[in-house]
């Protein structure tokens, strides 16, 4: 009996997007010490340098695209599939809408198939592009994440050329040239210019998102970069809320006469933005006012009470951080997006830790002595994100109601 012929190999699929057919390299990450990775471009064309970091949530792309605390950084996703459910207007999560700076590109492993959601009105690729974000699929993103976890979070440039022309060495020179989030103040280009109300309250599954009608306690939230779900969890706390820009004075927020003041998250360096927030932070503490914040805004707060920041080697950036608060003994899983943290060390005497990472024991919660005066790291407004924490909004509501008192 003659041997049969081994069948004939079917030709691996190209990776194609949209009406066009990734037959070569269209784009590129390339990092400060001359390192490049192939992929496929989409989203935006051109080139745009910043931080690469890494997200470890299953979920919600669209809001982490969209938080301005990503202001400066270029998001690599672990989870495969990104933008499979398309896009829509709901989703977004930052307050200002025409602002400049944000996340700068988007690094996915699997090309992005056409949006199967029934909330869905934009391809993630059209999405992308009306927002001047660049986006690269086709990246062994597991290997990158273990290469920022062992190197720490390099400074990168993402690159997206239909013809696939790239100048390796300039790109590599552009991303050794960039200085880096340490020293830099990002708040300020990401925060609203000035006052606006806000009464929408959290999404519902069968209304959508509703309006408030008005609420027991007035809050003023100082905006860093503020992600609107944050509005939302307070309005459903029963506040009527007012946000203000980054640089507003102490003076102009009490005299505005609110229950308690929030400070938001936002990117950037703590330090650098504390040269104008933190003195303001200290005029709020010093009112009496119940004081909350959270991230950037947690970070501050901790600098006004005479602590200090750092750097952190990989950050924290995804949806599944195990948090344990001191004061219930209890273990929340929440929602992080920060590179910097306050160092525990320097927590001055009055000043508790209340929270704290499980992950790697770094802070995630301050609060001061004898006030009504705290702060968390995390997000708890979970957008993604378990929502574990929304109890936080309601303990700020409790501290507003006794100081009436």
């Amino acid at each position: 009996m003659s041997a049969q012929k081994p069948a004939k190999a079917k030709p691996a699929p190209r990776p194609h997007f949209g009406d066009w057919d990734a037959v070569r390299v269209t784009g590129l990450l390339v990092l400060a010490d001359g390192t490049a990775i192939e992929g496929f471009g989409f989203g935006a064309e051109g080139e745009a340098v910043g931080e690469v970091c890494f997200n470890t949530a299953m979920t919600g792309y669209q809001e982490i695209l969209t938080d301005p605390s990503y202001a400066g950084q270029i998001v690599t996703f672990t989870f495969p599939h990104i933008g499979n459910v398309g896009t829509n207007d709901e989703d977004i999560e930052t307050t200002n809408l025409a602002a400049s700076a944000g996340v700068v590109g988007a690094i996915v492993k699997a090309p992005v198939t056409e949006p199967a959601n029934y909330r869905s009105g934009r391809h993630f690729d059209k999405w992308l592009k009306a927002r001047n974000v660049i986006g690269l699929s086709g990246i062994d993103t597991r290997a990158l994440t273990a290469l920022i976890r062992e190197k720490g979070m390099p400074n990168g440039v993402i690159a997206h050329h239909p013809k696939g022309k790239f100048d390796v060495a300039k790109l590599a020179a552009m991303a050794a040239a960039w200085p880096g989030l340490v020293g830099m103040d990002l708040a300020k280009d990401v925060s609203l210019t000035q006052r606006m109300g806000w009464d929408e309250k959290l999404w519902d599954w069968q209304a959508g998102y509703t309006r408030a009608e008005g609420g027991e306690y007035k809050v003023v939230a100082v905006d860093y970069g503020l992600k609107r779900n944050i509005l939302r969890c307070l309005t459903s706390a029963g506040c009527a809320v007012t946000v203000v820009p980054a640089t507003t004075s102490a003076e102009d927020i009490l005299a505005m006469n609110p229950d308690g003041v929030f400070l938001s998250n936002g990117p950037g360096d703590p330090a650098a933005t504390g040269e104008y927030a933190v003195p303001e932070i200290r005029k709020l503490i010093d009112s009496g006012k119940p004081v909350f914040g959270i991230c950037l805004g947690h970070q501050m707060l901790a600098i006004a009470l005479g602590a200090i920041t750092h750097k952190m080697h990989q950050g924290h950036h995804g949806a599944n951080h195990p948090v344990k608060d001191f004061t219930t003994g209890k273990v929340e899983i929440t929602s992080m997006n920060h590179g910097f943290a306050v160092e525990r060390a320097s927590l001055p005497k009055g000043v508790v830790e209340t929270h704290v990472s499980l992950f790697d024991g770094s802070n995630a919660g301050i609060a001061l002595e004898g006030r009504p005066v705290f702060s968390v790291q995390y997000h708890p407004e979970a957008s993604p994100g378990p929502q574990d924490s929304h109890y936080l909004f309601r303990r700020f509501v409790e501290q507003m109601q006794a100081a009436k008192v």
